[in-house]
């Protein structure tokens, strides 16, 4: 018998007489909010992160606005839904240093979060591989108002647990023992959320 199975048998063992599994208790909801879109925004805003509000006809001026100044590569993923001008696709050979002398990254959500303001990429159409996400100092995110939920379990029932997920609240940031804040240690710098109306 090899060590894996003598610890499975003793686990067989200990649950043999466990007749009922309790169901997991449920999860704490937040009290329903009149307006969903606004507290997340205000959420969001509280990471430090930029927070814009625009309508579809205000996108490409607001995603324009929010880009970094100067001259620089931007990425895109390359089935974003709207264009970018004078953004490069990514067709995913963007090395990590490719994409560290990169000036911004433009993306959608899958989903935002107004009582956390935390976003929720779950890498698919308009979201782009984890690297882009990541590496460039500079996210501009475009979540549309009917993407914000509630809480948290709103978000989880949207989710696919077989996708990869980055869940995003505020600008990269940690602190170190005496609670000195760095920014920008394991993700974007700055994040710019442009919510469409």
């Amino acid at each position: 018998m090899s060590a894996r199975e003598e610890i499975l048998g003793r686990v067989r063992a200990a649950l043999s007489d466990v007749d009922h599994v309790p169901a997991p208790p449920v999860a704490p909801r937040i009290t329903p909010v009149d307006d969903v879109v606004g507290l997340f925004a205000e959420r969001v805003a509280d990471y430090r992160a930029e927070v814009v509000r625009t309508t579809s006809a205000g996108l490409a001026a607001a995603v324009a606005a929010a880009l970094p100044p100067g001259d620089g590569r931007v990425v895109v993923p390359a089935d974003l839904s709207f264009e970018v001008p004078g953004a490069v696709a990514d067709d995913g050979t963007f090395t990590p240093y490719q994409l560290d002398s990169t000036v911004a990254v433009v993306t959608e959500a899958r989903v935002g979060i107004a009582e956390t303001g935390t976003i929720v990429l779950d890498h698919g159409q308009g979201q782009g591989r984890r690297a882009i996400t990541l590496v460039p100092d500079w996210h501009v995110c475009v979540v549309r108002a009917d993407q914000v939920v509630v809480d948290v379990p709103d978000a989880i029932a949207l989710l696919d647990p077989s996708r990869p997920q980055t869940w995003i609240s505020g600008p990269s940031a940690t602190s170190d023992i005496e609670l000195d804040r760095v920014e920008g240690v394991h993700g974007p710098r700055t994040l710019h959320v442009i919510v469409v109306d």
